[in-house]
């Protein structure tokens, strides 16, 4: 009996010892880390991002080379200090051996090293870029003339536009060739702002409204389900709980402030449902802005900078991950890149654009990998010959030594060191059958950096 007592005294000490513990136990809060990490993941928009980030980092790449002066090539030595600026975690080496349809690697005439420069392809697409950006350059004033319409006073800064500049498809000089261009429409102040000089209301449709009116004639849905609805696209296995959809649909029906409204200051906050109202306007604002880009996605890091050029006084991630169905954050390529879901179906735009194609072909010429590298090594010494002149003997092309005159004639007109880089990618084909000694040492201490 008197064991019984006892045990029975423990086991109720235990258990009010275990409800304490439950009483004190805090809650988890649920914040925008917990949500990005909890998300359900989208697959094919995850490796559209890490794709797109080996393709910034060749872009990057590219942008490294073309501030070279001697030459649009670089020896890989050179290119292995590069590993920190590009944030690789792979030798420049390996980085380089893995893309061989964008990277044509060559020993140097002279030094007998190994050196890198684009290949002809790669060369091409980024000029073909450059030259559908100038022809599209009605667009691109189009777009900002939007962006200024949704800023709160109708001014924007330099330096945010400057931040997403490739995604709005503007040129590099975008400041002088279309600011400047087109004074009639901007106005610069103080160098860093740039201001709307005239209101243009054709402009003032947001691309959602084309979609609403596809819902209301096709699918024949009353003005009060549409008005202000958003298209929703939800990821495979995206778990819908107990009344989402009911929530769903009231937010669907919810009024709100359009982005291209002008009465951005009545929306007041504390009223009620203020504050559902006034982040449906973000959730617009936002939805406009990347619909304005030309692949339809911008790094959410660059996005925060319009906050207060565009009224949008909240934490911009978290209101992404609240709306899955509309937005998309993808953390792949060590970045956090935002994308229009609607946009996009199996990892492909809907709508492709000019500038779009050429990009996607960039990423195509990418994809190749180490894959049809004999019809790439065909193709660059049917062009060094073509271009250059330079054949081999038994083809009735120039014999050995035939390489010396124009080295000799530069020097002597003084221009050595202006026609080097260009004598060098002219005759680095005759070179490669001379010195073979120097080649294999040049050959092990490439082999080295790959490894």
């Amino acid at each position: 009996m008197i064991v019984f007592k006892t045990l029975r005294k423990h086991t109720l000490s235990h258990q009010i010892a275990i409800g304490e513990q439950r009483r004190w136990k805090k809650k988890l809060v649920e914040s925008a880390q917990t949500r990005l990490e909890n998300r359900t993941r989208d697959s094919k928009l995850d490796k559209l991002a890490t794709k797109l980030k080996t393709l910034k980092t060749i872009l990057s790449i590219h942008q490294l080379l073309s501030t070279r002066k001697r030459g649009p090539f670089v020896s890989v030595q050179l290119m292995s200090r590069w590993k920190n600026i590009l944030g690789l975690n792979v030798h420049m080496g390996k980085f380089i051996h893995k893309y061989p349809h964008v990277f044509h690697v060559f020993t140097h005439p002279l030094k007998r090293n190994f050196c890198c420069k684009l290949t002809a392809r790669m060369k091409y697409l980024l000029d073909l870029e450059d030259s559908v950006i100038k022809q599209c350059e009605f667009d691109a004033v189009s777009r900002i003339k939007k962006l200024l319409l949704i800023s709160q006073n109708g001014s924007l800064h330099v330096h945010a536009l400057r931040l997403i500049r490739r995604e709005l498809g503007l040129p590099e000089d975008f400041r002088e060739s279309i600011l400047g261009k087109y004074s009639s429409d901007f106005r610069l102040v103080d160098l860093e702002i740039v201001e709307l000089a005239n209101r243009d209301e054709n402009l003032g449709d947001a691309a959602v409204e084309k979609w609403r009116e596809n819902e209301y004639e096709e699918k024949w849905l009353s003005e009060f389900e549409v008005k202000f609805a958003f298209p929703i696209n939800f990821p495979t296995g995206f778990e819908i709980g107990k009344g989402f959809r009911e929530k769903l649909k009231n937010w669907q029906r919810l009024p709100y402030i359009k982005p291209y409204e002008r009465k951005q200051n009545s929306v007041r906050v504390r009223t009620c449902g203020g504050i559902e109202r006034f982040e449906k306007r973000a959730v617009g604002i936002i939805h406009e802005l990347l619909s304005l880009t030309v692949e339809k996605m911008v790094e959410v890091e660059r996005l925060v900078h319009f906050r207060k050029d565009l009224a949008m006084e909240i934490n911009v991630r978290e209101l992404l991950l609240k709306h899955p169905g509309i937005f998309y954050i993808s953390t792949k390529g060590s970045t956090q890149t935002v994308f229009l879901r609607e946009a996009y179906s199996k990892g492909c735009l809907v709508e492709p654009n000019p500038v779009y194609d050429v990009r996607r072909k960039m990423l195509d010429l990418i994809l190749l990998g180490c894959r049809n590298t004999r019809e790439l090594q065909h193709e660059e010494d049917i062009k060094e010959q073509s271009d250059n002149g330079v054949g081999k003997i038994h083809e009735g092309g120039t014999g050995d030594g035939d390489w010396v005159i124009p080295i000799l004639e530069s020097s002597q007109n003084g221009n050595s060191d202006d026609n080097f880089g260009q004598i060098c990618s002219l005759f680095e084909e005759d070179f490669d059958s001379c010195s073979e000694q120097s080649s294999s040492e040049s050959e092990h201490a490439f082999r080295g950096d790959l490894n």
